[in-house]
């Protein structure tokens, strides 16, 4: 393969590793404060517990974050120079802001959250696990900000350099940061991540109840991420919505991706599923008739732009980019499907009870991640050509020196260290869920 296709396979699979874990942490995050809130609130030993586990938990996600993060700063300036000469200057506002804002609060409060439970006060100590969500959420932000960026350029100029380049310099830092999609991919990046740390929690709380161990621990532990789950799953339908229609304004290629649409179409339809022709420029499949017209131009008939409007070298790649996003829809809605079962039957009083209901959460933890990774799939890989979007194609952001044989290689033992990476993380948390709670006398870590 050549160095292009080896440069994006290499940081398309660090990314992707890495994203598995800032999720978990937004996520848990969330729910340590809820946990922890109610510990505070009302002074029951079962909510210290509960937040004490989960911390632990948070803990191990955290730290293999943090570990398979790094490489991919380095790799801006290895593999894509060009890149980040052109980038530079807007990037490295947002990702200072992301170092100095959100991970050194969140990094800084965090030894607090893990070893502070019998040092500090009770009302310390969830000021300390707030700020560490705050920060978690926090350095979302900024991440995103940058990514958008490159998705819908805004407050910038170009400016030629002495060597016959052309750089990127920011002219109005906030128009960099509300970029036309920032909020709209904010809003869905943070349901997606509370949607996975609502489901871990489900998934753990489900396996003590079917071992009927740690019952009190579990029906808690349960209900509570059922309550970020519903909230969570039922707003990410929203704010896809809104992503979608965001994404119709300004990357209409991209859309017209996402359905497979070739020719320019009033009424347009919108796919449940089905399979993208490129050679012979047709889309198969179950569509709803002028629903995707209704759903981003209010009118049943409104016009939605076709990938024929774009030359074929400007146009992404349309199967892969189309069968990622509707996979990405489809565990969105099973999603809202268990979230709202598990409020129906916890009305109905028989949750907990319901072996077959506790049998799906189990492994429910994988659906989150798997719609975050394809969504995250569909929203870089609909941008292409362009790594920023209509200023700048991937083949023109590499390095020029770098070989192939350099990238296979460090490929490779990125390959192998993730991989050892990812079996200490499975054996290291499956460790914690199997050893359960480490209950305490009631006087420790109670101080007002």
């Amino acid at each position: 393969m050549d160095v292009l296709t080896l440069s994006r396979e290499q940081f398309g699979f660090t990314v992707a590793f890495h994203y598995i874990f800032p999720p978990l942490s937004i996520g848990l995050g969330l729910i340590l404060v809820l946990m922890e809130g109610l510990y505070y609130f009302t002074q029951k030993a079962l909510y210290l517990e509960m937040a004490k586990f989960w911390t632990r938990i948070f803990g191990l996600i955290f730290a293999i974050g943090v570990a398979s993060g790094i490489v991919m700063e380095f790799q801006f300036g290895t593999n894509w120079a060009a890149y980040s000469r052109f980038v530079g200057d807007v990037f490295g506002s947002a990702l200072a802001a992301e170092g100095i804002f959100a991970f050194f609060l969140e990094s800084g409060f965090l030894a607090l959250l893990l070893f502070g439970w019998d040092r500090i006060s009770r009302g310390v100590h969830f000021f300390a696990t707030f700020m560490v969500a705050l920060g978690a959420h926090f350095s979302a932000v900024w991440i995103v900000v940058a990514n958008s960026w490159q998705q819908t350029p805004s407050g910038y100029h170009l400016v030629g350099q002495a060597n016959g380049t052309v750089r990127a310099e920011v002219t109005d830092f906030w128009q960099v940061i509300f970029s036309p999609s920032t909020l709209d991919r904010l809003w869905h990046v943070y349901m997606g991540a509370w949607q996975a740390g609502a489901f871990a929690v489900l998934s753990v709380s489900a396996y003590y109840l079917l071992r009927n161990k740690n019952k009190a621990f579990a029906e808690s532990s349960l209900k509570i991420a059922l309550t970020v789950a519903v909230i969570a799953s039922s707003l990410q339908l929203l704010s896809g919505h809104d992503s979608a229609v965001g994404v119709s304004k300004t990357q209409p290629a991209k859309l017209a991706a996402y359905e497979g649409h070739y020719d320019a179409l009033g009424p347009a339809p919108l796919y449940l599923l089905g399979w993208v022709d490129e050679k012979n420029q047709q889309t198969h499949g179950l569509a709803v008739p002028g629903l995707l017209s209704w759903l981003v131009t209010g009118k049943t008939d409104g016009p939605v732009t076709g990938l024929n409007a774009y030359a074929p070298e400007n146009r992404p790649p349309v199967n892969f980019v189309f069968q990622t996003y509707h996979a990405m829809i489809a565990i969105g809605m099973l999603l809202i499907l268990i979230a709202w079962a598990g409020v129906f039957l916890l009305w109905r009083g028989t949750i907990f009870k319901s072996a077959w209901y506790l049998k799906i959460l189990v492994p429910s933890v994988l659906l989150p991640q798997f719609a975050n990774q394809l969504g995250w799939f569909s929203a870089e890989v609909g941008r292409q050509p362009y790594i920023v979007y209509n200023l700048m194609k991937t083949s023109d952001a590499l390095s020029k020196t770098v070989q192939a044989s350099e990238v296979l290689t460090s490929l490779i033992l990125f390959g192998c260290i993730y991989l050892l990476l990812f079996v200490l993380f499975i054996y290291l948390l499956n460790d914690k869920i199997q050893k359960g709670l480490q209950m305490e006398t009631p006087e420790q870590g109670r101080r007002a």
